[in-house]
């Protein structure tokens, strides 16, 4: 799995906010000040959030934008989700048939395809993974994070 720069940078401004108090507010400027940023950037990744729902803008002097729920109530698999999609959707096999297959067609491997179990497989565990870790999880130190983590997700196959 490979995180786009979209999805880095979404987390990045979701860890911003969910740094600020409860229903703190932080303006685009200060978001992309505190990441290195550009204002452009920040403001088409803060859309893609709204627009899913995880946070909510307000105009006028305090201003800016929040998030639409609690930081313990929005989870990574929320957030990736909302900036770029799951590992495997249940639509890519008839979006890509082939090269050369007409609009509307099947994938050659349709009903008998040894590769999708495996991602389907790797997509439940990323998403059951990321499922555990809040934002509120992330609003800590580098060595924090990597200590909670240690206990609170088994390394595949150590799973008893």
């Amino acid at each position: 799995m490979k995180l786009s720069a979209q999805e880095e940078i979404g987390l990045r401004c979701l860890v911003q906010l969910a740094q600020r108090e409860p229903g703190g507010a932080a303006t685009i400027h200060e978001i992309a000040r505190a990441e290195g940023l550009t204002d452009a950037y920040v403001a088409k990744v803060l859309a893609v959030l709204r627009r899913s729902g995880l946070v909510v803008a307000s105009r006028g002097r305090d201003g800016g934008y929040a998030l639409a729920r609690p930081a313990e109530a929005i989870s990574l698999s929320d957030a990736l989700e909302a900036l770029g999609g799951r590992l495997y959707d249940s639509e890519f096999c008839a979006a890509h048939a082939g090269p050369g297959v007409g609009a509307g067609a099947r994938c050659a491997h349709d009903g008998n395809c040894s590769i999708r179990p495996v991602i389907v497989g790797l997509d439940r565990l990323v998403h059951d993974a990321l499922s555990r870790v809040t934002l509120k999880s992330l609003v800590r130190s580098e060595p924090a994070v990597h200590s909670w983590l240690r206990t609170r997700l088994a390394p595949v196959g150590t799973e008893g």
